[in-house]
């Protein structure tokens, strides 16, 4: 029981734990996200699927031969074609992707309650810049008094979540394939089709 004394007597030892804290949860919801999704053939093929369309949409695109006008035709309907598919392996990944990120989301939902209750109304930083408008609301919720450099634990465990969660993926290898980027469960509406 001495280690927690211990880390409480430093000054920033409230910082030091929502940031251990938001680590582990990265780590726990990459590690759900690896047995729910990145270990599978399904997701492997997808990825794959996309990476080849990528591949091929791109050295399409940059392949500039402009020999007769039926040849740039079906140049266009290829690469219409390929996109269309690029685009439907995307929202493929994106569904396959939707079913862990409940249960990654109810993960955090648990964690963000055990800190809010951990520090509620607790000045766990101080910020070294006066924050404007929307962004103070962030980082003074919950706390008492004017100084609006105080920041709350919400806006430093989202800052750190955004930042941790997102690297630690790029570190392990699992950010989505670069054909997919944009992509999504609603993707914006093609202006060709409009």
């Amino acid at each position: 029981m001495a280690t927690p004394q211990f880390i409480s007597s430093f000054k920033y030892s409230d910082s030091i734990t929502v940031v251990a804290i938001s680590v582990c949860t990265a780590i726990v919801c990459e590690a759900i996200s690896w047995l729910l999704i990145y270990r599978t053939n399904s997701y492997k093929s997808l990825k794959s699927s996309i990476d080849k369309a990528a591949k091929k949409l791109e050295t399409m695109k940059t392949d500039q031969n402009p020999n007769k006008l039926s040849t740039k035709k079906s140049k266009t309907k290829k690469i219409d074609r390929v996109e269309t598919s690029l685009k439907e392996s995307s929202r493929d990944l994106s569904l396959f992707k939707f079913k862990s990120g409940a249960v990654v989301a109810l993960v955090l939902i648990v964690v963000f309650g055990f800190l809010n209750s951990l520090f509620e109304g607790k000045v766990v930083a101080k910020l070294p810049f006066k924050p404007i408008g929307i962004v103070m609301k962030m980082s003074h919720r919950g706390l008492q008094g004017e100084d609006s450099t105080d920041c709350s634990m919400v806006f430093l465990y989202f800052l750190c979540s955004i930042s941790i969660r997102t690297n630690l993926q790029k570190f392990l290898g699992f950010s989505p394939p670069r054909g997919a980027a944009g992509a999504g469960l609603f993707p914006m509406p093609d202006p060709k089709t409009s």
